[in-house]
């Protein structure tokens, strides 16, 4: 992603009050093009705003994902929402690996709840939590345990236990 910042004669995205349960603003973000704030407190474990958009199928999806900027939300297996299209606004949270917002997808909603007390004025994040097979993307957020990619870190691989083949040493500690 792009640090880029957002041309003057772009027009400012905005938030659709309806999805939104605080007052918030989209403004030029530090750490990627448009960013969501706070303009007032939000206290931990209250939903903040809905993610909405048009419902897309996984072919739609994968057609859509390539574009230069993607606002497509993953909602189960099959479909995912594109934010760019009837978005209410919350497809401007930007990726942070310490987040101060979470996804919690609902009866086929998304709903970015609050992971923590935020304040007026701050940025409002969320992990993107992209998987680690899909192309690396940088991450700008700038938190003191980044990851370094906006992508989870892949599972260490585990090791298959050895297996026990009877005898003494599988007995010790019991008594007969």
């Amino acid at each position: 992603m792009s640090k880029a910042k957002p041309t003057s004669h772009s027009p400012a995205p905005s938030i659709t009050q309806k999805y939104a349960c605080f007052r918030l603003s989209v403004r030029p973000s530090e750490i990627h093009r448009w960013g969501v704030y706070a303009e007032e407190f939000i206290p931990k474990g209250r939903k903040v705003i809905e993610y909405t958009g048009e419902r897309c199928n996984r072919r739609e999806t994968a057609k859509r994902a390539g574009g230069k900027l993607n606002y497509m939300f993953t909602l189960d297996s099959y479909w995912a929402l594109d934010g760019s299209v009837g978005g209410s606004g919350a497809e401007y949270l930007n990726h942070c690996c310490d987040p101060n917002c979470h996804a919690w997808i609902f009866r086929g909603h998304i709903l970015y709840m609050a992971a923590r007390d935020i304040r007026p004025g701050e940025e409002l994040t969320i992990d993107y939590r992209f998987e680690p097979e899909v192309a690396q993307v940088k991450c700008a957020c700038g938190a003191t345990g980044c990851r370094g990619t906006i992508n989870l870190r892949p599972e260490p691989k585990k090791r298959k236990a050895a297996k026990k083949t009877g005898g003494e040493s599988s007995r010790a500690g019991k008594k007969t």
